[in-house]
C-alpha cells in the first residue's frame, strides 16, 4: 500500500464511521470540540483526569461551555483509558500550555499528551495540535516525542497539522462553530484532510495557513495584541485617575470615532491573554531579540491587582476607616465573567496585596469552580448572605448576577460609616453612588 492511500481515504472513512476521531484533553477547549464533532462522526474523548471523565459520563458539564443536556445527549465515548486512542485515526490534542513561575513556557502538558498519544498511535493517523505554543513547538518538540513513543515515522506513517483553538470560555456568541478556524498541515495532502474535517463543524469556514509555523504564530499574536491594547487602557486608567478624570467617560467619548479600538482597562488573567505573550517573547529571546512592547504591556497588566489593592487602602483612608483588619469583600474570583474558570485569575493579586496591609478579604463567587479555587489558591468562598457590615466592597468580575445588583442590594453589604465601593469593571453608574454618599472608585 502506498503512502497516498493510507491518508487519502481518511476523511471518507471518518464520514462513513469506519474510522474515529479522538480528542486528547477534555477541558474548556477540547470538550466542546468533541461534542461538536460527535454530531457528525464517531468520537473518543480522552482525558487522564478520571474524576472529570466520570462527571461527563454522568451528564455533568463542569465547564458550563455546552451544558449538562448536551453532555447527556452526546455520543462522545468518554474515557480515561489511553489504549482507546488506538481506535482512532484522526487525533486532536487540546491540552493547556501554561507558564512557569519565571514566565517561561511550561510545555509539560503538551509533551505529556504527545507521549500518551505516541504510545497509542497507529499507521495512517493524522495528529492535529490545538494548544497555543510558540512557532516550532509542533514540529520540533511534539513530532520527535510522537516518533519515539510510537516507533513510527512522521510524514510516512503518520502526519501532523496545527489548528489553534479560538474558543472563548463563557462566550455563547463566539463559539467553535461561529469562529473562522485556522488550519495547517505538514504538506498539501495533510492540509486538505485537516481543512475538510474541521469544515464538518465550523460553520464560519476555515483559513488555510501556508505552514504550521504560520498558524502557530497567528495564534500567539492574537492574544498578544489584546494584551498590549488592554495594557494601554490600564496605563491610561492610572494616568486619568491621577488627573481626577473618569476613564470610562474618556473612552466613551473617544469611542465615537469610527476607528477607535474599544478596549477597556481591567485585570488580565486566564489561560490565554496573560500567558501567550510569554511564549512569543521566550522564542524571541532564544533568537537573540529582547521584546520591548510585548513585555512592557505584560508588566503593566501584571501590576494591576496590586494597583487595585492600593486603591482599596487609599479609599478606606479617605473614608475615615481603619485599614488594619478592615472588613473587605471581593465579589468575583474567576478570570472572566460568567465562567467557572479560575486559572491564572489576577483577582488573587488583589487578595495577596491586601494581606500585606493586614486585610483578609472574604470572597464570594457562585460561578467559580470551588475545588480549583481551594486546590490552587487556598480560597474558600463565602455565601453572598455573609457579605454584611463591610467597610469596603470590591466588585472584581462582571458576572451577570453582579450586574443585576441594585443600589439597595449594595447598601446591604455595608455597616456603619461611609461606604467604599471599588467597581473594577465599571458596572454601576458612578454618579448614582457618589450622590448616595459612597466613596466610589473604578479603573
Amino acid at each position: 500500500m502506498n503512502n497516498c492511500t493510507i491518508f487519502t481515504d481518511l476523511y471518507q472513512n471518518l464520514l462513513s464511521k469506519n474510522e474515529k476521531l479522538s480528542l486528547v484533553g477534555l477541558g474548556y477547549v477540547g470538550m466542546p470540540i468533541a461534542v461538536a464533532f460527535a454530531k457528525k462522526i464517531d468520537v473518543i474523548g480522552y482525558d487522564l483526569n478520571e474524576k472529570k471523565i466520570e462527571q461527563y459520563k454522568n451528564g455533568i458539564d463542569p465547564t458550563l461551555e455546552v451544558g449538562d443536556d448536551a453532555i447527556r445527549n452526546t455520543t462522545v465515548e468518554f474515557t480515561s483509558d489511553e489504549a482507546r486512542l488506538k481506535e482512532a485515526k484522526f487525533h486532536i490534542v487540546a491540552v493547556p500550555t501554561p507558564i512557569n513561575g519565571d514566565h517561561t513556557p511550561d510545555l509539560a502538558p503538551v509533551e505529556g499528551a504527545s507521549k500518551i498519544l505516541g504510545r497509542n498511535l497507529t499507521k495512517g493517523s493524522v495528529v492535529v495540535f490545538e494548544s497555543t505554543v510558540y512557532p516550532g513547538v509542533t514540529e520540533d518538540v511534539c513530532v520527535p516525542i510522537l516518533e519515539k513513543e510510537s516507533g513510527l515515522k512522521c510524514g510516512v506513517d503518520f502526519k501532523i497539522g496545527y489548528s489553534p483553538e479560538r474558543i472563548n470560555p463563557g462566550d455563547k456568541v463566539h463559539r467553535l462553530e461561529t469562529i473562522v478556524k485556522i488550519v495547517s498541515g505538514m504538506d498539501d495532502e495533510t492540509l486538505d484532510i485537516v481543512a475538510k474535517v474541521y469544515e464538518l463543524v465550523v460553520e464560519a469556514g476555515v483559513h488555510r495557513a501556508e505552514s504550521i509555523k504560520v498558524a502557530e504564530a497567528a495564534k500567539v499574536i492574537e492574544n498578544s495584541q489584546r494584551d498590549i491594547n488592554i495594557a494601554f487602557m490600564n496605563e491610561l486608567s492610572i494616568i486619568f485617575n491621577r488627573m481626577g478624570i473618569d476613564t470610562k467617560a474618556v473612552l466613551e467619548a473617544a469611542g465615537t470615532k469610527w476607528n477607535f479600538l474599544k478596549f477597556t482597562p481591567g485585570l488580565v488573567g486566564g489561560h490565554c491573554i496573560g500567558v501567550d505573550p510569554y511564549y512569543l517573547t521566550y522564542k524571541a529571546e532564544m533568537l537573540g531579540y529582547h521584546s520591548q512592547i510585548i513585555l512592557a504591556g505584560r508588566r503593566v497588566n501584571n501590576n494591576m491587582g496590586k494597583y487595585v489593592a492600593e486603591n482599596v487602602v487609599k479609599s478606606l483612608i479617605s473614608a475615615g476607616k481603619n485599614v488594619k483588619d478592615a472588613k473587605v469583600a471581593i465579589l468575583g474570583f474567576t478570570f472572566k465573567e460568567n465562567c467557572p474558570d479560575t486559572r491564572n485569575t489576577r483577582v488573587i493579586d488583589i487578595i495577596d496585596e491586601l494581606k500585606e496591609y493586614s486585610i483578609t478579604p472574604i470572597v464570594a463567587d457562585s460561578q467559580a469552580d470551588i475545588e480549583d479555587a481551594r486546590r490552587i489558591y487556598g480560597i474558600e468562598f463565602a455565601d453572598m448572605s455573609e457579605i454584611k457590615d463591610m467597610d469596603a466592597v470590591v466588585l472584581a468580575v462582571a458576572h451577570n448576577e453582579f450586574k443585576n445588583l441594585t443600589i439597595e442590594d449594595v447598601d446591604g453589604f455595608f455597616g456603619c460609616g461611609k461606604k467604599v465601593l471599588l467597581d473594577i469593571k465599571g458596572l454601576f453608574e458612578r454618579k448614582l453612588y457618589e450622590n448616595a454618599g459612597y466613596t466610589y472608585w473604578r479603573l
